[in-house]
């Protein structure tokens, strides 16, 4: 991907842990690395096909002299989610806040914070066979389409599927979402498994009846091993009620851990489940 670079441009900003750095100011330099497509602007001379550098600097003055932030971290994190947020064309930024005037007793150039946010693509596998099982699974759609910076990009059909694991149980409604998002995937997660207690969901028996499930199945190309997280999801390449709603909308997503697309695991498991 092409980069749209603002280098270093100066301010007089009141930010800092220190009463004394509050009163007085300091110098700051900030710049921002923007990852986009140049390719049509390049080629039309388009101005609406590219961002505008001009206006993003303009939108990065009203965030650093329009408050007083304690750290450096703090201003970083609102212009990388202002710029990703604002400007659609933009996939990628990274931010860095260069402070040379920092309370150091020692001969420096400067102290700075770094950081890179994004925007990531995950797929969330939905299943319910309590109550209004389609009713459910609407209503955790349209709760994760309320969470902050997140967007329902594609949504398979529901499919009815047997229970799996404990079969003494009603039948299932699956599905599965796309969706775009400034979390990461311990933050969504966390905001999944909130949806599914606000939704009523009761851990009682693995694998047993539930009003909601929400499991994230792939995030970007991730590979996730984590106490409370597992991405790709363990289960997902042996469980066709996961894949047939994500081989409907990804079905050339490749997992990050087999290297074969969806289409392949997916053929791959009705093959050895029909032998």
């Amino acid at each position: 991907m092409d980069k749209i670079i603002i280098e270093n441009l100066e301010f007089i900003g009141t930010h800092g842990v220190f009463q004394e750095e509050k009163n007085l100011g300091q110098k700051f330099l900030v710049s921002v690395e923007m990852t986009t497509s140049t390719r049509e602007a390049g080629k039309t001379g388009d101005l609406t096909k590219s961002t505008h550098y001009g206006f993003v600097a303009d939108d990065i003055e009203k965030i650093f002299l329009g408050n007083s932030f304690d750290l450096i971290e703090t201003c970083a994190e609102e212009i990388a989610t202002m710029i990703l947020r604002k400007y659609p064309l933009i996939s990628e930024v990274k931010v860095c806040i260069k402070k040379p005037w920092a309370p150091i007793k020692k001969h420096f150039d400067f102290v700075a914070v770094e950081i890179t946010r994004k925007w990531h693509k995950a797929y969330v596998s939905l299943g319910s066979n309590m109550g209004d099982k389609k009713g459910n699974l609407l209503k955790a759609i349209k709760n994760i389409k309320n969470l902050p910076d997140t967007f329902v990009t594609k949504q398979s059909t529901i499919l009815e599927t047997e229970p799996y694991g404990y079969t003494d149980q009603d039948m299932f409604l699956n599905g599965c979402i796309e969706i775009k998002t400034l979390f990461t995937p311990q933050e969504l997660i966390q905001k999944l498994l909130e949806i599914e207690t606000i939704m009523g969901r009761k851990r009682v028996i693995k694998w047993g009846p539930r009003i909601i499930d929400l499991d994230i199945i792939l995030f970007d190309d991730e590979i996730i091993n984590e106490e409370n997280l597992t991405v790709p999801h363990p289960y997902m390449c042996d469980r066709l009620f996961v894949l047939e709603p994500l081989f409907e909308i990804a079905p050339y997503i490749i997992h990050p851990v087999k290297r074969m697309s969806i289409m392949e695991i997916k053929n791959i498991l009705e093959k050895s489940s029909n032998s």
